[in-house]
């Protein structure tokens, strides 16, 4: 006999949990997530969960700490209680973009947070568009590394912008600027930058024809916008037509993110929900598409042991 789904989320993503439990056809689990006097985060499920197949949905974004150390509690209290297969759905995978050492005594941050993952007890991990994608590598435990660009694809096309060009804003940008412009059969035009110190950047190369086009930038993720703000200026000095298009799946959306947003230039900003957006981060000019749709779709493939990659076929 089948597993039971059941499906529980976290305090980050709450919206997004409600709609993927709607489009299921569930309810989602009951659990008890509060605070102690002195920020200590307590759990309790208020349901059996024995041999169930479980998904958390849980983003690890701001409060950052906070909610990965929710995660964490929720694997562990599904595992002490006899939970079947534990899936964790984690839209954004926080300190993702500490994969490897550039200089002496840092850590790895994004394979610490995966050894962790994997030592509390995560049995699988589905999450979207990873900012290096060798991050799957090191867990070893399963890992569906999903991706939006098909929603992305999508809503150009119907847009269906004219003289346009895809846009990486930097080295390891390119094969997913790639991979859209393909999708869209648009030129390819890359950007090299430097980073002299963290959330600063300067952009040194334009390569490719912008002159007189609509660029489209395309980023995993939008932190502070230093980057962005970079690329815009370069652009516009190399001759594109001040309607910028951008786009990313991660709105992390930090510091003085809103004010860099609105630039003149930048006519709009396409973003999804794996972090949710409140009202105090909204701007006209932003646009957010739902993951919950290919959310659900990959929880039934990973309950009915089915394809998940043929999701994107």
């Amino acid at each position: 006999m089948q597993a039971p789904l059941t499906i529980f989320a976290g305090t980050s993503v709450p919206e997004l949990a409600a709609e993927v439990a709607q489009l299921l056809g569930q309810e989602l689990g009951k659990v008890s997530i509060k605070r102690f006097a002195n920020g200590e985060i307590y759990v309790r499920f208020q349901e059996t969960v024995r041999g169930n197949d479980v998904f958390i949905l849980q983003s690890i974004c701001a409060p950052v700490n906070d909610n990965l150390v929710e995660l964490l509690l929720m694997v562990d209290a599904l595992k002490r209680a006899s939970a079947g297969r534990i899936n964790a759905i984690i839209p954004h995978y926080g300190y993702s973009r500490q994969e490897r050492k550039e200089a002496p005594r840092e850590p790895i941050s994004a394979r610490m947070v995966a050894d962790v993952l994997t030592a509390v007890g995560v049995d699988r991990v589905i999450t979207f568009d990873l900012h290096a994608p060798a991050i799957q590598g090191f867990f070893n435990i399963p890992v569906d590394h999903l991706t939006v660009l098909p929603l992305l694809a999508d809503y150009y096309r119907k847009k269906n912008l004219e003289n346009a060009c895809v846009v990486a804003l930097d080295a390891g940008g390119i094969k997913r600027a790639e991979k859209l412009a393909k999708r869209l059969d648009l030129p390819l035009v890359g950007m090299y930058k430097r980073h002299p110190e963290h959330n600063v950047s300067e952009v040194t190369h334009v390569m490719g024809d912008i002159e007189g086009k609509i660029p489209l930038i395309i980023e995993d993720m939008i932190d502070t916008g230093g980057t962005l703000l970079e690329g815009v200026k370069a652009l516009l000095a190399h001759g594109a037509r001040p309607e910028i298009h951008v786009c990313a799946t991660h709105p992390v959306f930090s510091g003085p993110i809103l004010e860099r947003l609105a630039h003149p230039a930048i006519k709009e900003v396409l973003v999804t929900n794996t972090i949710p957006l409140g009202p105090e981060k909204q701007l006209d000019k932003i646009k957010t598409l739902s993951i919950g749709p290919l959310t659900a779709s990959a929880i039934m493939r990973v309950h009915e042991e089915s394809s998940v990659s043929s999701l994107f076929n």
